[in-house]
């Protein structure tokens, strides 16, 4: 199984471009972001304690995805996403989500660039500080030494160059 995680800050698309990833291959699935579905039901103020609950509930999704064991598995965020988001918000992160990002293993992480144009979304919270925070997930991805690449382009360019950066990455032939 071939696990991409897909991460970066607010509003560059993640979603579409998990959805659209999934689709582009015979055998793939894509695990939503299990805290946008837990903050529309529950409302868009959380807690630190809550992270926790969210962080589980994400990787209970991803687990659960395995089971069906596809060549593709891509994650619409993971742990690392939780300790940056915790770490911006709360200025602390808990023990949990610490070791839940020293315990996954994705095999490539694409990090979703900032040049898309902010969409209003009211589970959004900063649009004014997303260049800082791709920069933290870039930091973060370098200190982990974890196999990265970013994904940039409008449109069908994004989702291509995301093709191409995947198919390179496991040295394939073009779909």
């Amino acid at each position: 199984m071939r696990r991409i995680a897909i991460l970066g800050p607010e509003s560059t698309g993640k979603s579409d471009l998990c959805k659209h990833l999934a689709k582009s291959y015979s055998s793939a699935l894509w695990v939503p972001e299990f805290a946008r579905n837990y903050l529309e039901n529950n409302g868009p103020n959380y807690t630190f304690e809550e992270l926790d609950f969210i962080a589980q509930g994400q990787l209970d999704a991803i687990a659960k995805a395995e089971k069906f064991v596809p060549e593709y598995l891509f994650a619409d965020t993971e742990m690392l996403v939780m300790q940056i988001w915790s770490s911006f918000v709360f200025n602390k992160v808990s023990d949990f989500i610490k070791r839940k990002v020293e315990e996954q293993k994705f095999d490539l992480y694409l990090l979703c660039d900032i040049d898309l144009a902010w969409e209003y979304d009211p589970l959004r919270e900063h649009p004014e500080h997303r260049k800082e925070l791709f920069d933290l997930y870039r930091k973060h991805l370098v200190l982990l030494n974890w196999p990265y690449r970013i994904v940039s382009g409008l449109g069908e360019d994004r989702k291509e160059n995301a093709i191409k950066i995947i198919e390179e990455f496991y040295n394939e032939p073009s779909k």
